[in-house]
């Protein structure tokens, strides 16, 4: 058992706190933020996800992991911290470092004894001489007073919990051998491959992996773009691409684009890091390209049935998150999608059934449902922009007799184009007719 520390209560945070408090170590989570503190020691949990609520109830009723917002409690109880806060994208694309250097500050100004820092958030390769000259500031010193290391996370939002305790690899980034022997214990119930690298290797590591997610989500939807004009279905292509073991078939299903809050910010972050150093990364800037564009494309077949001007028409929306199975909406493309919407001056009816409260926070001048029937009643057209398991299973006979007409955009290809064809309505899928 160790004494380990979670700083940031997000998605990352959270989930690496109760899934190594689940391994026997004793886990103290610090967050800045007093409301969500109160909600978790109260079991509740900020964050949708998978299996997370018997996660937290089960380890604060054994007494494996604890909350505060007192730094000084954090660091009492942890000999190994690890960094878990957000580092979002700025207007430049250039990635806003102000979290890490704020927890830097407090954790030098507080340190007393020995602590390995371990960061998991995804920072641009060069932070960790900042936080070395944050700490030398306050006195602290590298090897005496605290040790660097960069373990990034790879857990996918609404799969977060299955990821934690099945992952395909565990990075470790660190120079100390004693410090890369701790983080290996730590990780060892896992049984999962350790990877150990330079720190920033394991930085690389983190932003190449998802800038070839990216890649992948450009590259199928460039092939359905072209399929589609030939009148072939992506589906079948798919299919006979997926069985070459160099391919695969992960993140090979064609969409609106990647959203959310990691594979755009990384992909980004990472171009900039590399105009940085003076170098033109022209493949990485043509996938970013290509998911604006693809973005577009969902508008355009939205007019291709409508018409250019969408003043009076209304236009019901199916999916607010950026991905199924949670919450989160941040960088949402079906919110940039249905902002796109408004400004062509159509009216908008929505429903999601978990990211309607968070989607509030950010639209407040549309239509929110509370099932996807009122949102279909009376619309022009019906936009599937999020692939909830729920909306392939409606009931599409009821749907089609509420539209004012049958038009369906399916925009992650989650409907079969014959069954739905054969109901009378007029359906449009990426790279399906």
């Amino acid at each position: 058992m160790r004494k380990i520390g979670i700083v940031g209560t997000g998605y990352i945070g959270l989930v690496t706190g109760l899934g190594l408090a689940d391994f026997g170590n004793k886990v103290t989570c610090f967050d800045v933020d007093y409301e969500k503190i109160e909600k978790l020691k109260n079991g509740i949990s900020p964050i949708k996800e998978k299996n997370i609520d018997e996660l937290l109830k089960r380890n604060i009723e054994n007494k494996r992991i604890t909350f505060t917002t007192n730094i000084q409690e954090l660091l009492e109880n942890s000999e190994i911290i690890f960094v878990c806060v957000n580092t979002p994208p700025k207007e430049d694309g250039n990635v806003d470092l102000s979290q890490i250097i704020s927890v830097s500050e407090n954790l030098a100004q507080n340190i007393k004894d020995k602590k390995i820092i371990a960061i998991k958030s995804t920072v641009p390769i060069g932070i960790l001489e900042k936080i070395t000259l944050i700490f030398e500031k306050y006195g602290k010193r590298k090897d005496q007073d605290f040790e660097l290391a960069v373990v990034p996370e790879f857990l996918r939002e609404g799969n977060a919990v299955y990821d934690f305790f099945n992952p395909s690899r565990i990075v470790i980034g660190a120079e100390n051998p004693e410090t890369i022997e701790k983080l290996k214990e730590v990780f060892l119930p896992l049984n999962a491959p350790i990877v150990v690298t330079s720190p920033n290797a394991a930085i690389l590591i983190k932003y190449a992996s998802n800038a070839f997610l990216a890649m992948r989500i450009s590259f199928i939807n460039e092939i359905a773009n072209i399929a589609e004009k030939f009148g072939i279905d992506i589906k079948e292509v798919i299919e006979g691409m997926k069985y070459d073991k160099r391919i695969g078939k992960d993140y090979l299903q064609p969409g609106i684009g990647f959203g959310g809050p990691c594979l755009g910010k990384d992909l980004m972050g990472l171009i900039k890091m590399a105009e940085k150093e003076g170098y033109h990364p022209s493949l990485l800037i043509s996938i970013f390209e290509k998911n604006e564009h693809q973005i577009r494309q969902i508008i355009y077949k939205i007019k291709f049935f409508l018409g250019e001007f969408l003043d009076n028409q209304t236009i019901g929306i199916l999916g607010l998150t950026f991905k199924p199975d949670t919450n989160d909406v941040r960088n949402s493309l079906a919110l940039r999608i249905i902002k796109m919407l408004k400004n062509d001056g159509a009216k908008i009816k929505a429903y999601d059934p978990l990211g309607i409260d968070e989607a509030k926070k950010e639209i407040q001048d549309i239509e929110y449902y509370d099932n996807p029937y009122d949102v279909a009643k009376d619309s022009n057209c019906l936009v599937i922009l999020t692939g909830w398991k729920e909306f392939k299973e409606l009931d599409f006979r009821k749907i089609k007799d509420v539209m004012k007409t049958p038009i369906i955009i399916d925009g992650v290809n989650l409907l079969d184009p014959k069954t739905i064809k054969e109901m009378g309505f007029i359906y449009k899928g990426v790279g399906r007719q």
